[in-house]
């Protein structure tokens, strides 16, 4: 509330600074030459009036690939006017998929015939639920929506003094960095948690730990761990990590304790005779998992049993175009229709993030599948391409 009061004193004063201007303190008119000052003045809003400077105001409603939306616009010469409004993209979904894959390998294969084989993750989902109770899919379903929404301020030019019709704009885009989202589907949630629950039995397999930690559970002093689970642990591990292979890193990376990768510079690791990656004691001791430029790169759910992507561009959009405009009408210069076609940049390649903190634009190479399209888009496109039509209506 005191922001509101500190606003609307604010627009007071600013208000009565105006009228103060337009009566006290007049605007010089120049000679032609623009030389010598004439004796005579004319109050500001007098000048405003005579040179067509916010006079009209125009609102329009707009449509195109930024969305759809609205803008008031207003005159500010005889050859320029602005414009400023707010665009919003509706909420549809686009569905796609990530195809698991354990060890490396498929969860799905077929023999020259087109039947199904029987594979190592057949193997292991059987397995899984005995354990768990649980099927889990060879894919999990990502449901992708886009989440562009942006305030703008454009400034229109019409160069041209006898047609009125053509202008060139110039101005910017600016809303959230985000400009789409994409979370795997209800129905892939029980795939996901499973994977979540083989994952931690392939991590205690590989140390060799426990599958329970038999003292926080009470049974202090007991070490206790069945022969049968040393067989179970060796088949575990001859399956291998399950998850999702995307492409290949562009880099070295090293994880952390909480998931999150982190890309390792070169300065950290070298190579031997072999041509096999070496990194040095501080890096192998920040992370619990190192992998080198080529590896895998394999997605799994978060903490939450969630697989999320996120795109991202700058908030701050630059933007260039032209367009056309001319009578909705006919007879009637208060309703027109507008063409704009420009494009708004939105500072290179767009980030696309995998809830592990990848980067698939930058840190990942030949990523696979439909997400795999989805990026190659993002690289081809340095800019946002932005088509839209306007229907205006002069309001005075």
């Amino acid at each position: 509330m005191k922001k509101i009061i500190c606003v609307m004193a604010l627009s007071g004063i600013s208000l009565a600074g105006f009228a103060q201007t337009d009566s006290i303190t007049p605007l010089r008119i120049l000679n032609e030459d623009n030389t010598k000052v004439k004796a005579d003045y004319i109050p500001v809003t007098q000048y405003w009036k005579e040179h067509n400077i916010f006079q009209h105001l125009d609102l329009s409603l707009t449509a195109g690939t930024t969305g759809i939306g609205f803008d008031v616009a207003s005159p500010v010469t005889e050859w320029a006017q602005v414009r400023a409004g707010y665009e919003f993209m509706p909420r549809f979904s686009k569905r796609m998929n990530f195809d698991l894959t354990i060890g490396g390998r498929p969860a799905r294969s077929y023999d020259a015939d087109g039947n199904r084989q029987e594979t190592t993750f057949d193997r292991m989902s059987e397995f899984l639920y005995q354990f768990t109770g649980y099927d889990v899919d060879d894919h999990v379903d990502m449901i992708g929506k886009p989440t562009i929404n942006n305030f703008k301020f454009l400034v229109d030019v019409f160069p041209f003094k006898q047609n009125r019709h053509w202008h060139f704009t110039a101005g910017f885009y600016w809303g959230p960095s985000q400009f789409a989202y994409a979370e795997n589907a209800v129905e892939s949630a029980v795939s996901l948690v499973s994977v979540g629950i083989y994952n931690r039995m392939y991590e205690k397999a590989v140390a060799d730990e426990p599958l329970f930690d038999l003292e926080s559970m009470g049974f202090d002093g007991m070490d206790y761990q069945p022969e049968y689970m040393d067989k179970i642990y060796k088949k575990i591990i001859g399956f291998g990590r399950l998850g999702f292979a995307v492409g290949e890193f562009n880099g070295a990376f090293g994880v952390d304790k909480y998931g999150k990768y982190h890309q390792i510079s070169a300065d950290h690791y070298s190579y031997d005779e072999a041509g096999k990656i070496v990194f040095d004691e501080e890096t192998m001791a920040a992370y619990n998992t190192l992998y080198a430029p080529g590896d895998a790169y394999i997605v799994e759910p978060d903490d939450r049993g969630v697989v999320s992507v996120s795109a991202k561009s700058n908030s701050f959009k630059p933007y260039l175009g032209f367009g056309y405009s001319g009578r909705l009408v006919k007879n009637r210069d208060d309703w027109k229709v507008s063409f704009d076609c420009g494009a708004m940049f939105w500072g290179g390649t767009p980030d696309v993030y995998v809830n592990d903190g990848i980067n698939l634009t930058k840190d990942v190479k030949n990523v696979k599948g439909q997400v795999g399209s989805y990026v190659d888009v993002f690289n081809a496109f340095k800019v946002y391409p932005v088509l839209s039509v306007r229907i205006t209506k002069n309001i005075f």
